[in-house]
């Protein structure tokens, strides 16, 4: 298991520089860059004529270094952070990249990871629920709340949500984590409560899609699992009829369900991130926006190489639970 687990974090090295060229190359690819929006800065609110503000510009492109080509860029970003661990510096935010990633890469994580945790505990469950009840209503009602969470797009819900707390509900406190009272204070349970009732709506919405796709899969391999011969088997032994589901048939209908952590958490990251832009919420997902904006690349490449390395550590993750999961992926010695 160590041995598998050193040859997949070795393999993704070089998934991960081929991932930052790339990305790196596509940020790149539009015309223009943070000098050019410090341009429009100038003139546009500083009054200054575009002769003026240009020659700004130019000074600020030759000192950060944008003026070199493209590839001069990568490697000295990329160098930084192999050598130095050095993110670069955000023109935008005005202070280290890193800086910038360490104070919302980690409340988008914790949101996705609630997120998961929801999803994964009630769409099982629900799954678990509709497959024993095979078309009963409670099957009918769960696959049509499964239809609805994987086709209603999130935006789509983020928006409808704040429509009806902004202008029929009239709440103002939108795009934060707490109320004001609360921003600087300890932790307490009334500043939990706080943090609950304004990031409630991220974390309904990113949960209901992952929760509608595990509660079609769960449904789906459990039918199936439950028709097969050694399930049969089990019941003709006597075993209740809860036992047979949970001891038999639920630990082998998990299997796909396994596998699908090697995704779920750059899924539930991005389900967070388009919810968190419409709520401006100050997590990654403004974030990634507003530097694409106004061409913070290093702010962007850097993000974008976050939500990478989460896939191949999800990927990895699943791997190793799908080996613990079932004894015969351990008895061949690999996961394939």
């Amino acid at each position: 298991m160590l041995r598998f687990l050193l040859v997949r974090i070795a393999s993704a090295i070089p998934v991960l520089f081929i991932l930052s060229v790339v990305t790196f190359a596509i940020i790149q690819a539009p015309p223009g860059d943070y000098a050019d929006y410090i341009r429009s800065q100038l003139m546009n609110q500083g009054g200054a004529s575009f002769a003026q503000a240009d020659e700004q510009a130019q000074i600020y492109r030759r000192e950060h270094g944008l003026d070199k080509p493209m590839v001069i860029q990568y490697v000295n970003w990329i160098g930084g952070i192999v050598t130095r661990g050095d993110f670069g510096y955000s023109m935008f935010y005005n202070k280290p990249v890193a800086d910038v990633v360490g104070e919302r890469l980690p409340r988008t994580l914790a949101l996705a990871l609630v997120c998961h945790i929801l999803a994964s505990i009630l769409g099982i469950g629900f799954g678990i629920w509709a497959a024993t009840r095979q078309y009963s209503w409670i099957d009918t009602l769960l696959s049509g709340i499964s239809f609805l969470g994987m086709t209603v797009p999130r935006f789509l819900m983020a928006l409808i949500i704040v429509y009806i707390l902004v202008f029929q509900l009239n709440v103002s406190e939108i795009g934060s984590f707490f109320s004001p009272q609360y921003g600087g204070a300890p932790w307490s349970w009334a500043k939990f409560v706080d943090l609950v009732k304004h990031v409630w709506p991220v974390v309904a919405i990113a949960t209901f899609g992952g929760l509608a796709y595990n509660m079609r899969v769960m449904r789906g391999n459990l039918l199936d699992t439950l028709n097969a011969q050694y399930v049969e088997t089990a019941r003709a032994k006597g075993l209740s009829g809860g036992a047979v589901v949970m001891r038999h048939a639920v630990p082998n209908a998990l299997h796909p369900l396994v596998m699908y952590q090697g995704v779920v958490l750059p899924y539930m990251l991005t389900g967070e991130i388009e919810t968190a832009i419409i709520f401006t919420l100050p997590t990654v997902g403004p974030a990634i926006v507003g530097s694409m904006a106004v061409g913070d690349v290093y702010v962007t490449a850097t993000f974008m190489m976050v939500l990478s390395a989460t896939l191949i550590i999800g990927n990895i993750i699943a791997d190793m639970l799908l080996a613990l999961l079932d004894p015969r992926v351990r008895q061949q010695g690999g996961i394939h």
